[in-house]
């Protein structure tokens, strides 16, 4: 029903995609050429999207590898599931996908954060396994 793949390279159609699906999960949120090109030629990030039988993006997410002293860690982000396909099973085929890939030698963990008010997407995460740490969160804008 929805094929999960790599994106290596930059496209208009992906641009496109991306400036769709990424309010879906804030409404802040924005891309363009200059910063996508820069996702994509970064080699600690991974980007993901899911096609669906017309071959239209209709889901993506990001993988981050962190390297710090206490040891590799993965980043889980940026899951967004087009609001017209919720409900079919892609989020979670999106983070069953990412599982696969961050297990491997070496990295500890998988991290994700996500925002109090996205119920299904928290109780989706719970349900795979991942658990709610008790951490604060701390943020500087520039």
């Amino acid at each position: 029903m929805f094929r999960i793949e790599k994106v290596d390279h930059y496209s208009d159609e992906l641009l496109a995609a991306l400036q769709r699906l990424l309010p879906q999960l804030s409404p802040t949120a924005t891309i363009d050429e200059a910063w996508l090109r820069e996702v994509l030629a970064d080699p600690a990030a991974q980007l993901y999207v899911a096609r669906d039988e017309e071959g239209e993006i209709v889901g993506t997410f990001s993988l981050t590898l962190q390297k710090i002293p206490t040891g590799p860690k993965m980043w889980l982000e940026d899951v967004v599931v087009d609001e017209r396909v919720r409900g079919k099973g892609l989020g979670e085929a999106l983070v069953q996908e990412a599982i696969g890939i961050a297990r491997r030698p070496g990295v500890k963990s998988l991290n994700l954060t996500s925002s109090p008010e996205r119920v299904a997407a928290n109780k989706l995460y719970q349900k795979m396994g991942f658990e709610k740490r008790e951490t604060n969160v701390y943020r500087m804008k520039f």
